[in-house]
Parts: structure tokens; C-alpha cells; sequence
């Protein structure tokens, strides 16, 4: 069961969207410190604090918003498997662009400040070092509909914060979210062998960093246009892997180096290290290492 107390009436009140996957439950349990947080997500819970909402839908969202009536908005639904985007892009356009657009002109109706976040695949991993202003140049379906989203609502509500994140590590406050560490702690686990690319460089953030950013930057308006947000260096997806599997007490040898891509899966940016100089203007969060990242994610209680 997730429980969480709420503060005052009297407190701000923060509308989760997606509240119900990895980094939503965490911004959830980390937010209600500091707000009076209403969770939403597609399937009813009988728990106080949950909203109904289908992203895809205005009237949902609607309904949704009146009854949270928020002064706060963070948007994290997404459909953000990569290779399902790529097969079902109907499905992709309309969570990842158009429900972004509704949650949007909601924000924009009530006057409500709005966090959402995107992704490095709006970049295509060439250029190897990425800043905020960099063209995109997407490889992949899943990277074009969060760009369009992120386009959209700069155009829509330009006192927006957009967060782009690589690769989120951690433990969700929930079951079934999709973390990438759950799923590689769970593989070790049973002695499987994880094949990882080692051509696929990435600087990622912990989840329990990652929602101290999101309160700085939730509560700083005059933080608007897009964050990028990631540890200060970078590791090849194997080296983390490994390095992960250490940090577990598992063998690091279960983690098999593949060099080159698998057919048939969606393509995905080699090196899309994303720079934090403008995050570190905005918040006095220090940006851990990619060791720092590893261990708080492993170590962190939810």
C-alpha cells in the first residue's frame, strides 16, 4: 500500500502526473514534505490523494484538474519504451505529444506552474556533448514525439520547466514501475546473463537527486525553458551495469559486452551526454558523479 500524510490544506497543492511508475511514486513520497500532492494515473486506487486520468483524453484531463485543482504541475506519463514507440506510433504520438498538449493547455487554463519531462533522445548521440540549445536531431519515434511535446509547450506555456533525463536509477515506492535497476537487480539475482551495449554512453541521475531538482525547480518560476539534468561525467551502459552488479555483491561477469546493435530494435544515440551548466545556475543541489549516482540509487530507502 503507498501512504503518504498529507500536509495542511493550506499547503501548495502538486498534481503528479504518472505518479504511479518508478520516478512518480519517489516524486510522490519526496513531494509531500513540501505539498499537499494529489496522484494521478490511469487506473482508480481506492486510496485518498489519487486521481483518474487519461492523458489522452481533454475531458479526463479536465475532470482531473478540477477535482486537484493544482497550483503545481509534473508531468512524467509517457510511453517510454523505445522499441514499442517505434512499432506503435499512433499509440506513442498520442501519450507522449498530444497528452503532453492537454496536460499543457490545462496548466495554462487554471495558471498552474508545469514540470515536464523529456528525454536525450531528442538527440542522436553523434555530437558526443549536449547543451540545452544544441539542435535536436532524434533517431528514434519515442525521441520525435517527446521533441514535438517539448516544442509545443515551450510555444503554449513558455513559464514551463522541460527536464531532460538520460537514465533514471533507483527503486520505485511502488510495484511494476520501470526501473532499470529493479530489472538488472532481479536478473543477477536468478544468474542471468545481461547482455549490454558498450557503445552506449550515458550520464545518469539517482532518483532521489533527481527529486530534489524537481522541488527547486518546481518552486523557482522564474525557472522556465529546458533543463538538462544527469550526473557529471558519463559510463558506457556495460560499465554500469558492471559496476552496479559490485555495488549488489554479484558477479560483474554476468554482465556480457555486446558491441554492436541488435537487429530490429529501435536505434538508439551513442554518446548523449547531457550538460547540467544551466541546472547548477538554478539549484543549489550539487551534481553527483556517476559513482555517487550508483551507490545513492543502490543504498537510498524509498
Amino acid at each position: 500500500m503507498f501512504i503518504w500524510s498529507h500536509l495542511p490544506s493550506m499547503a501548495p497543492r502538486l498534481f503528479i502526473i504518472g505518479a504511479s511508475g518508478f520516478v512518480g511514486s519517489r516524486w510522490a513520497l519526496a513531494a509531500a514534505k513540501h505539498f499537499e500532492v494529489f496522484c494521478g494515473a490511469r487506473k482508480m486506487s481506492s486510496e485518498s490523494g489519487w486521481v483518474t486520468i487519461d492523458i489522452t483524453d481533454p475531458a479526463s484531463v479536465r475532470a482531473a484538474f478540477e477535482q486537484a485543482r493544482p497550483e503545481y504541475v509534473t508531468h512524467l506519463a509517457a510511453l517510454s519504451d523505445i522499441d514499442r514507440c517505434q512499432r506503435e506510433r499512433d499509440l506513442a504520438e498520442q501519450i507522449n505529444y498530444h497528452g503532453a498538449l492537454n496536460v499543457a493547455r490545462e496548466c495554462a487554463r487554471v495558471g498552474a506552474r508545469m514540470v515536464f519531462t523529456s528525454t536525450d533522445a531528442v538527440f542522436d548521440g553523434t555530437k558526443r556533448i549536449y547543451y540545452e540549445h544544441d539542435p535536436p536531431t532524434p533517431l528514434n519515434w519515442y525521441g520525435e514525439t517527446k521533441l514535438r511535446a517539448e516544442r509545443a509547450i515551450g510555444e503554449l506555456l513558455p513559464t514551463a520547466a522541460i527536464v531532460r533525463l538520460s537514465l533514471v536509477l533507483g527503486r520505485g515506492a511502488l510495484a511494476g514501475g520501470n526501473s532499470y535497476l529493479e530489472k538488472v537487480a532481479g536478473n543477477l539475482q536468478a544468474n542471468n546473463q545481461i547482455l549490454t551495449p558498450t557503445f552506449e554512453f550515458r550520464n545518469p541521475i539517482d532518483v532521489g537527486t533527481l527529486c530534489e531538482f524537481f522541488l527547486e525547480l518546481t518552486l523557482r518560476r522564474d525557472a522556465t525553458g529546458i533543463f538538462q539534468i544527469g550526473a557529471s561525467d558519463k559510463m558506457s551502459r556495460c560499465d554500469l551495469a558492471r559496476r552496479i552488479a559490485e555495488q549488489l555483491g554479484y558477479d560483474p561477469a554476468l554482465i556480457v559486452p555486446q558491441d554492436e546493435p541488435v537487429a530490429g530494435r529501435a536505434p538508439r544515440g551513442r554518446d548523449d551526454f547531457l550538460v547540467t551548466d544551466r541546472l547548477r545556475q538554478f539549484c543549489r543541489t550539487p551534481v553527483p558523479n556517476c559513482q555517487q549516482v550508483i551507490e545513492r540509487a543502490i543504498h537510498a530507502v524509498a
